[in-house]
């Protein structure tokens, strides 16, 4: 009797599963609907605005580094000097003076190529920051896509079991109808259920979490169904020289690139020790005439001006230190970057080892077992060998194996993508 009714359940099932599959049918891969990680990506990377600014600051470092290099525009003065003020009569003295002059200042030593040396060097900084934005905005989405395929595949594990347990509390409640079983185990079954559905709202609340995390980048496609296909990563460098690697990261080029922008900053300090100058030429134009009856003719002058840094103790020795103690600090900046890429590294670099052996483990022995362990359970019970909450048992141990498995698969996937971020995959 009891079979008999498992089997009218069962045919209720298949026809139940049919319908699921024709309807998943609609998000497969390639219909346009299913999002993939690589599709997340690309879309991420279309338009992310840490990405086009540090873009754009490169830039603007570059036009600089041109216009640093530029002399000072010369000055025009216009002017007269030696004017009487009680007639004002250009004419009455001799020695005014209508003046027209231009004035050229030069900057000291060589500090325009320095500068120009120090905005081309915060270019190539800003342009690695860019780089080193890209690989954090890939490593982003590759982390949230991974969370929301566990949440996504989970639910679709819980509602496999729901669907069994739906059917075991139709069947405990015909069978209790019947006589054959006691009133515990319809409570027993129908609290197992509800805990299902418990679980399956907080799977959801959290899917929905990381699609909107998700759509900080890739806006409302986030939302769409997404790829059932397990994420696919780049393959990690079966031989990497780790030094060299995080050497060679962008983060680390635009640290190095601020050190030797900061060098700049003492080699433009010490110009300062050398003087400034300028150069000036003034025409005079001068009415009247001589006492003898002569055009009193014009004057020109011609002049240079030079800077003398003679105070140097509190000036250009202060601006010196300054820029050393600078450069300094940036150069720390730097080794801590390297240390913390390092230290990623290493504990990633663990991380994945211990759940690709979890993985193996899940593989090789747990699933089966507990696969085992589950269909044993429910021919034993069919056989009225053993107790329901034995059956019960078996099959939330099966359903937690599942999606251990499925947990430990997304997080060796999620250090093998923090590890791509150092090796730059």
């Amino acid at each position: 009797m009891c079979q008999s009714h498992i089997d009218v359940d069962n045919n209720a099932l298949k026809t139940s599963c049919c319908l699921i599959v024709v309807s998943a049918l609609l998000f497969i891969p390639g219909a346009g609907f299913a999002l993939s990680l690589d599709q997340a990506e690309k879309l991420a990377l279309k338009a992310d605005p840490r990405v086009l600014g540090y873009q754009s600051t490169a830039r603007s470092y570059e036009e600089a580094s041109v216009s640093d290099s530029t002399l000072p525009d010369p000055r025009l003065m216009l002017g007269a000097v030696n004017v009487p003020v009680d007639s004002f009569d250009l004419s009455q003295e001799a020695m005014t003076q209508l003046k027209v002059g231009i004035q050229q200042d030069f900057p000291r030593g060589s500090s325009l190529e320095i500068k120009q040396q120090q905005s081309q060097w915060l270019s190539r900084s800003a342009t690695a920051l860019a780089q080193d934005a890209r690989r954090k905005l890939v490593s982003d989405v590759r982390q949230a896509y991974l969370n929301l395929y566990y949440e996504v595949a989970a639910l679709e594990i819980i509602s496999e079991t729901r669907r069994l347990f739906s059917n075991l509390v139709s069947i405990t409640e015909s069978n209790y109808a019947a006589g054959r079983v006691n009133q515990q185990d319809v409570v027993q079954a129908s609290l197992e259920l509800s805990r299902l559905d418990d679980r399956a709202a907080k799977i959801k609340g959290k899917e929905e979490g990381y699609r909107a995390e998700l759509a900080q980048w890739i806006g409302d496609q986030a939302w769409n169904p997404i790829d059932d296909m397990f994420p696919l990563l780049p393959e990690l460098p079966e031989d990497i020289d780790v030094n060299a690697a995080i050497t060679s990261h962008p983060l680390i080029q635009a640290k190095n690139a601020r050190v030797n922008a900061a060098r700049k900053s003492i080699d433009i300090a010490k110009q300062d020790y050398k003087p400034g100058w300028s150069a000036s030429l003034d025409y005079g134009f001068r009415s009247g005439d001589n006492p003898d009856g002569s055009s009193r003719s014009d004057f020109a002058t011609a002049l240079v001006n030079f800077d003398i840094p003679l105070f140097t103790t509190d000036r250009q020795d202060r601006r010196v230190a300054s820029s050393q103690e600078k450069t300094n600090a940036a150069r720390y900046e730097m080794d801590d970057a390297l240390r913390q890429l390092k230290r990623i590294y290493d504990k990633e670099l663990h991380s994945w080892r211990r759940h690709n052996e979890r993985v193996s483990l899940y593989q090789d022995s747990l699933l089966a077992s507990a696969k085992d362990n589950s269909r044993a359970s429910l021919q034993a019970y069919q056989s009225g060998v053993t107790e329901f909450n034995t059956l019960m048992r078996a099959q939330i141990t099966e359903l937690d194996v599942r999606l251990e498995n499925l947990r430990v698969k997304v997080d060796r996937a999620s250090a093998h993508a923090r590890l791509l971020y150092i090796t730059g995959e």
